[in-house]
């Protein structure tokens, strides 16, 4: 047995309550069900904590399928919410009930891994005759308990299954499982704050395992999760300067690294220890007042067609407008779907994206919509939520749906207009409410006259379309690098490279041109500047030039550095800071 078993006085303590709540131990399991609207009415409740959890179930799940076991998320009355795995097992062999509905509270079923976890909160394994009601003696079961950022109890992750499957490991899994859900609730509780993920190796950034501190603009301690703690070595995170060592950067420095997207630290521990962090401001959605930046914005950084586009989607947020994005490969749609997104009403709930070109049709179609139990030979014995209810209430995006097959074409089409859906092999009807994005780079309108598309879903999800262009039609380039090049370390660009960059077509638009100066910057090593032999091979020899090519080089550099300079009205340090040059290289080209 493992260190989370009941000890002795626990498992006193647990079946003295349950005595006091006038269960008999060889009576028969009573199992409290709510009724399918009662159920959903604390469902609805509970929303948010639901939706998060249920892909972590899912991966949980996947860890255990083959150990006859189920998969339990209640409330912090011991409702279960949601459950998946092999309930038919346990209600065939041990007569019980865990599915949504039923209650598993100490109050109704004694001493249980749920109810005691929730009692006790922590977590807990309650292991055969440990159980009071001799019922559920034929069960091993495992619960943690999952917290707010706050610290008030929300509900428990629990495994349950035949004692004879008992595994020490399971509750190892399902705090894992805790920890992930943890830090998911806690990445979309806080708004104009600054948080900060970090951990001594750094590839277990954005893991079950990373830390995570959230600061307010004072630099006070908003919330820490546990292995936030753990790794500092304290009960509690009171402020910025409590946690790290400020002679080595202070909060208004990570502010300022971090203000418009997330910015890789290093960080010192008072201990002297340095660390690997992410840090990210958190906006306020865009009904709050206290919004301090727009996402839209920050994308416009000079092009008059990027800007336009800005304008007109800014104009249709909140009014339950389907958006059309269309454009190049990797010229940014996802990107500006994701800012339309931030930027929204539904900031707060999931941007759920799907690319219809890159899932098979056998599987889109319950990718999209879901299943219910048993819909199809393969399906998951607990079926699958589809990533349109997993949208409700935020955005979907669907990306290429120039390639979605046309049989499903008209089910989507359906959905839209009804505004509810039906999972395969379902009879009931779900409700749903979001914002729709789709994108493509294939002439839609070609494809309605081609028959390649349905003309009435065309006009549906046409309600403002916008065309990104190319990266070789951009005016505003040489500040586009300048960001890329910030987020890559502050690197700088000589001007020969720079204007290299300038005059090349980049066929594969944004994606190529990250991953180049990605490469670039690693091939610089620790060296600020990056010049033409730090580039891959394959760049310099698309973009090697004879010398009247050389002088045409120059001229576009002097233009963007002279054109960035009036942009910024004459200041240098934002010019070079803009481009990702050096003040001396501005100061030669005014």
């Amino acid at each position: 047995m493992d260190q989370f078993q009941l000890q002795s006085t626990q498992l006193l303590a647990a079946h003295q309550r349950s005595a006091q709540y006038g269960l008999d131990a060889v009576q028969q399991a009573d199992y409290v069900i709510l009724s399918a609207k009662q159920l959903q009415a604390q469902q609805d409740e509970q929303r948010g904590f639901y939706l998060q959890a249920l892909p972590v179930l899912s991966t949980l799940y996947q860890q255990i399928a083959k150990s006859h076991s189920t998969i339990v998320l209640t409330d912090a009355n011991g409702l279960v919410l949601h459950a998946l795995g092999d309930d038919q097992f346990l209600a065939k062999n041990h007569k019980v009930a865990l599915k949504p509905g039923a209650i598993w509270s100490e109050q109704y079923q004694g001493t249980n891994a749920i109810g005691t976890a929730l009692a006790e909160q922590h977590a807990i394994t309650v292991h055969a005759e440990q159980h009071f009601l001799r019922a559920n003696q034929g069960l091993t079961c495992a619960s943690v308990p999952i917290f707010s950022p706050d610290s008030s109890l929300l509900g428990v992750i629990d495994v349950t299954g035949d004692y004879r499957s008992y595994h020490a490991s399971t509750l190892s899994l399902i705090k894992m499982s805790a920890q992930e859900l943890e830090n998911k609730i806690l990445d979309h509780a806080f708004h104009d704050a600054l948080y900060i993920s970090f951990h001594s190796r750094a590839e277990l950034i954005a893991t079950a395992i990373e830390g995570i501190l959230v600061f307010d603009l004072d630099g006070q301690c908003l919330a820490a999760n546990q292995s936030a703690l753990f790794q500092l070595g304290a009960a509690a995170a009171t402020s910025f300067a409590h946690c790290f060592d400020t002679r080595h950067q202070s909060i208004n420095d990570i502010f300022s690294a971090c203000r418009f997207s997330p910015a890789q630290l290093t960080l010192t521990l008072h201990n002297g220890m340095r660390i690997a962090a992410i840090a990210r401001f958190a906006s306020a959605p865009k009904t709050q007042q206290s919004k301090r930046f727009s996402h839209l914005n920050y994308l416009n950084t000079g092009d008059a067609q990027v800007a336009r586009i800005i304008e007109r989607v800014s104009k249709v947020l909140g009014h339950e407008i389907p958006i059309l994005i269309t454009g190049e490969t990797g010229s940014g749609k996802e990107l500006l779907a994701q800012a339309i997104h931030k930027d929204s009403p539904q900031a707060s709930k999931n941007f759920v994206a799907i690319n219809c070109a890159s899932i098979p049709e056998s599987l889109i179609e319950s990718e999209l919509f879901g299943y219910a139990e048993g819909a199809f030979t393969g399906a998951k014995r607990s079926g699958n939520h589809g990533k349109i209810i997993q949208a409700q209430g935020g955005t979907l995006f669907l990306d290429e749906i120039g390639d979605m097959p046309l049989a499903l074409q008209a089910r989507l089409l359906r959905v839209l207009q009804e505004r509810e859906i039906t999972p395969l092999g379902s009879d009931r009807s779900i409700a749903i409410d979001m914002a729709l994005i789709c994108a493509t780079h294939r002439d839609l309108a070609a494809q309605v006259a081609q028959g390649w598309f349905r003309e009435d879903l065309y006009y549906r999800i046409q309600g403002l379309t916008v065309k990104l262009p190319p990266v070789r039609e951009r005016s505003d380039l040489a500040v586009v690098i300048g960001k890329i090049l910030h987020n890559l370390g502050q690197k700088q660009l000589s001007p020969a490279a720079l204007a290299r960059c300038l005059n090349y077509d980049w066929p594969g638009n944004f994606r190529q041109l990250y991953m180049v100066l990605r490469t670039a910057a690693a091939l610089a090593g620790d060296e600020k500047q990056l010049d033409i032999a730090h580039f891959p091979d394959e760049f310099i020899d698309a973009t090697t030039v004879n010398p009247e090519q050389a002088s045409h080089l120059h001229t576009l550099s002097t233009q963007a550095i002279q054109t960035a300079l009036a942009a910024h009205h004459g200041n240098i340090s934002a010019t070079a800071r803009a481009l990702g040059i050096s003040r001396n290289t501005v100061y030669r080209n005014k």
